[in-house]
């Protein structure tokens, strides 16, 4: 029965509640009816069959009685033979869910109506079989066919079933009884099946609502990052601008090229320098971040030796890392590999992470930058000297401890989102925008490498800052393939 409902995809409340075209075999399964027939044939051994409005037959169990197959030999009897059944099959059992009809043979058709919920939706045919008060063999045998012979006629005939008119009434009843309740289980899995189906297509329909406005404001993200992107290029590039030229002349006042200063006029035009170098610095990035965003950031492509870019880095940091008391440490593997990239942008990404490194270090601490070549995918070990040696190096790695305040596990993950901060509160120790990292790493991944948070450091000799606490470091990991 669920097969059958399923395979018919809803139409409405009318027709759930059999208004509106509903048949026979949308609510019952054929097998189950096919079952039905045989256990009612195995029992009183009189053919059954069950027909839906239609005519279509839906299921049977019959067995062709000797009579009939003798009458169906001669060319009249065949064809009174399917006369009878024509006139059988479309007989209407009426109002009284019941109508008999004779055969020639003597024998009689029980018909029975199926209505379910006031609806005739088919009906059941019970027969071939006597009545149990004939007698005698009726003329209307005899006369079928010329050719006939009367007395194999009377040996057969007898071997149809007889039936009394009371039984085949009970036989009737039971087989509405049946039927009625396989229609009502039929009903009403068709009734769930309908309204899961409805309840689908309800589902689906919102769900389409939702992701149609979902695409739609994902278009609108896309517009207002678009703009955002281009708001933040103009206003850069304007305030690069003027900032060049405050930069220029607090220059030149603190070298004396407009007279001397004295004292304090000269701490303060120093100020103004150190904060515009800082702004400057910022600008910088938000122009670098627009570029990469918008695609259109350039690249000079060229075999580029890490080591010297790696030392090119130390120098640019090693006075600031002195003056806070933080050891800078550089080891590069020997013959190490040149790989293909943008020497500016390498020593953009290392200087990066080498200044934040500085920064978030103690003093006493030390920052290391290692690089070395890796054939499986670890990582360089701590020593200083160690090299990875593999007959076929895969690629370059490049792995940048510090001794600062580490980044909990839960952070790596968002420490390169743009404008992100593991301490984004407003009065947290360290400065900066959070886009530093993020420009790091698409710079990195422009390069075809990849860029990791790994666990904190374990240092050799513990570090603790100035209020006491104890520094685990973070570790950043650059990987580039050789190609």
């Amino acid at each position: 029965m669920s097969a059958a409902a399923s395979s018919r995809g809803g139409g409405g409340l009318e027709e759930l509640t059999l208004g509106h075209g509903l048949r026979l075999e949308d609510l019952v399964d054929r097998d189950a009816l096919q079952e039905v027939c045989k256990s009612f044939f195995a029992l009183f051994g009189i053919p059954v069959r069950i027909y839906a409005q239609d005519g279509a037959l839906l299921a049977d169990a019959v067995q062709d009685q000797a009579v009939c197959q003798y009458v169906q030999s001669l060319r009249e009897g065949r064809a009174a033979c399917g006369a009878t059944v024509s006139a059988v099959k479309s007989a209407d059992p009426g109002a009284a869910l019941e109508a008999t009809h004779p055969c020639f043979t003597g024998a009689v058709y029980r018909i029975i109506g199926i209505d379910y919920d006031g609806r005739r939706l088919g009906r059941v045919i019970v027969g071939p079989f006597l009545p149990a008060d004939l007698k005698e063999m009726p003329r209307s045998l005899l006369a079928v066919d010329p050719a006939i012979d009367p007395v194999k006629a009377k040996e057969l005939l007898p071997k149809m079933p007889r039936v009394r008119p009371e039984t085949v009434t009970r036989i009737g009843r039971h087989l509405q009884s049946v039927l009625d309740l396989i229609l009502f289980s039929g009903h009403r899995a068709l009734l769930t099946s309908q309204m899961h189906l409805a309840s689908v297509k309800e589902s689906y329909r919102e769900l389409q609502e939702q992701n149609s406005k979902l695409s739609e404001s994902y278009e609108r993200l896309k517009e207002l990052d678009r703009l955002k992107s281009n708001f933040l290029a103009t206003v850069s590039h304007e305030l690069r601008t003027p900032l060049t030229s405050i930069l220029g002349y607090s220059e030149m006042l603190a070298e004396g090229i407009g007279g001397e200063l004295q004292g304090e006029q000269l701490e303060f035009v120093q100020t103004i320098r150190e904060k515009g170098e800082q702004l400057l610095a910022l600008i910088k990035s938000l122009l670098d971040q627009s570029k990469l965003e918008s695609g259109t950031m350039s690249f000079k492509m060229a075999n580029v030796a890490l080591g010297e870019v790696l030392d090119q880095v130390g120098s640019t940091l090693l006075p600031s890392a002195k003056k806070k008391g933080v050891l800078l440490e550089i080891a590069v593997a020997p013959r190490l590999p040149t790989i293909r990239g943008d020497a500016e942008r390498l020593r953009q990404i290392f200087l990066n992470l080498a200044e934040n490194a500085v920064k978030f270090t103690p003093t006493g601490g030390s920052v290391r930058l290692i690089a070395a070549t890796d054939s499986s995918g670890s990582e360089p070990e701590d020593d200083v000297g160690y090299v990875l040696f593999a007959s076929r190096p895969t690629s370059v790695i490049v792995r940048v401890e510090d001794a600062g305040i580490g980044i909990p596990e839960a952070e790596r993950a968002k420490v390169f989102d743009a404008f992100y901060q593991v301490d984004g509160s407003s009065t947290r120790e360290h400065g900066g925008t959070g886009l530093g990292l993020s420009i790091v790493k698409r710079l990195v991944e422009m390069h075809g490498g990849t860029i990791t948070v790994d666990q904190n450091r374990e240092q050799r000799t513990p570090v603790v800052d100035a209020q006491g606490r104890r520094m685990p470091g973070a570790v950043f990991t650059v990987r580039f393939p050789l190609s």
